[in-house]
């Protein structure tokens, strides 16, 4: 080759690297600015920007895990979990060394509801690096929230190991107790996070369901007044206080906290509504009539200004009876059964006043109604013998002797409740049955009066 043609072969080759050279530098520089303006995007909060810009740069280098990792955190970030899902699993994919697309997929899969495959996520996060306390944690969350807590336990602990300090963690892990029947460990969990973090609400509230299920009750209730003076705004947190007063019976001071609530709620028909509840059940205590007329005042008010629901006329209509206005009393209990959702005693209470006022044939229809909403629990041997009362005088014999059988308790044996049961099958023609009935009468109260008398009548 002549060297001028061998020089000029060499200017073309040395031109075309440097071209080539030029070009991927150039590209790099592009690629980095794209990032660089990603970045200062998410900082200002500008995520459409940011979103366009790591596509850019993916555009670039299709291959770039930072690129994937930090787009998908902004999709995350904005709530298109869908997208954030399939650019944090690129990134995992193209580097699964790294730990932060792991910790970011756990997190967008336990946001869906993915439970499962957020502690996968997790535990091989962990498996690569098992010094995080927060991905500890959030693995043994998301163990929790798919309903198993045993295995949550571990990672827990470890995160509380590695710092003691984390309250969440001491929150979750008493939950996975409680869940796992450990209660004594589970209320130990809820106190040190409570130490830890005063201000931590759920645990609080875990804190004082806990005590409540011991029977601590005093100690509940510092739970529960903590909480309202955490949340002042908050009407329900007071309430709360009140009924808590109110099931231990300190009416009082159930009325005092509930008077001051209603100092800075007084449109709330809620507090009228308790006030009036605990007023009642001071006068069925004490049998207190100044009670008494505290609760039809404060009950009315509710009443009138809460649109009548089913639960306050229930308790204003106990409180008419209470007070001797029967006609009252079944007028607001009757309305009350009307109303969804109905307590089941209400038709108990409604079955007693229309009795008051010689109704007989609605106050058995309103206890057979209570037994139905029973639900499958036992039904009071008591209810039963009052609708086979109730049926023997409106003469229904039949209906008298399948309610009279029921209330046949084998531990308290009564022998009024053979001789009522012998007379029903009498009267529905059933005579084997009422001969069967008075047997098994005698056989505990062998010189019965009336029982005797019924197995000669049945005899002759």
């Amino acid at each position: 080759m002549r060297p001028t043609l061998f020089a000029a072969v060499f200017v073309l080759a040395l031109g075309a690297a440097t071209a080539v050279t030029w070009t991927v530098a150039e590209r790099d520089r592009e690629y980095r600015r794209l990032l660089s303006t990603g970045e200062s995007s998410i900082a200002s909060d500008q995520t459409g920007v940011a979103i366009e810009a790591f596509s850019g740069a993916l555009a670039l280098k299709p291959d770039s895990m930072v690129a994937y990792l930090r787009r998908g955190e902004t999709y995350q970030r904005i709530g298109d979990l869908k997208a954030a899902l399939r650019d944090l699993k690129q990134a995992a994919e193209l580097d699964p060394t790294a730990t932060r697309p792991l910790e970011r997929l756990g997190d967008v899969n336990r946001a869906v509801g993915h439970y499962e495959r957020a502690v996968a996520r997790y535990a091989a996060y962990v498996a690569l690096d098992d010094q995080s306390p927060q991905v500890l944690y959030k693995l043994g969350l998301s163990y929790y929230l798919d309903q198993r807590p045993e295995s949550a336990i571990a990672p827990l602990q470890r995160a509380i190991a590695l710092n003691d300090g984390y309250a969440e963690a001491h929150y979750v892990l008493g939950l996975c107790y409680d869940a796992a029947q450990q209660p004594h460990e589970a209320q130990a969990s809820f106190e040190r996070a409570v130490r830890i973090a005063p201000a931590l609400v759920p645990a609080r509230e875990a804190l004082a369901r806990s005590y409540a299920t011991r029977g601590v009750q005093d100690r509940a209730i510092e739970q529960l007044e903590a909480l309202a003076a955490l949340e002042p705004s908050r009407l329900e947190r007071r309430l709360a206080v009140a009924r808590a007063y109110t099931s231990d019976g300190r009416t009082d001071l159930a009325v005092t906290t509930l008077s001051r609530a209603l100092e800075r709620f007084p449109e709330s028909v809620a507090i009228y509504s308790m006030l009036g509840e605990v007023w009642l059940k001071a006068a069925e205590m004490k049998d207190d009539g100044v009670a008494l007329n505290k609760s039809l005042q404060a009950l009315n008010t509710a009443v009138l200004r809460g649109g009548s629901t089913s639960r306050d006329l229930a308790l204003y209509g106990r409180a008419q009876l209470r007070a001797g206005d029967r006609k009252g009393a079944v007028k607001s209990l009757s309305e009350a059964a009307t109303k969804l959702p109905v307590a089941p005693e209400t038709f108990r209470a409604l079955a007693s006043a229309c009795a008051a006022v010689g109704d007989v044939r609605p106050a058995r229809d309103a206890l057979v109604r209570y037994t139905v909403l029973l639900a499958g629990a036992p039904l009071p041997t008591d209810v039963a013998r009052q609708i086979g009362e109730w049926s023997l005088a409106l003469r229904d014999p039949g209906t008298a002797a399948k309610w009279l059988s029921r209330a046949v308790d084998a531990e308290r044996p009564d022998a009024a409740i053979f001789a009522d049961l012998a007379e029903a099958e009498l009267g529905a023609g059933r005579t084997d049955a009422a001969r069967s009935a008075v047997g098994r009468g005698l056989a505990l109260f062998p010189t019965n009066v009336r029982l005797t008398s019924l197995r000669a009548r049945i005899g002759a």
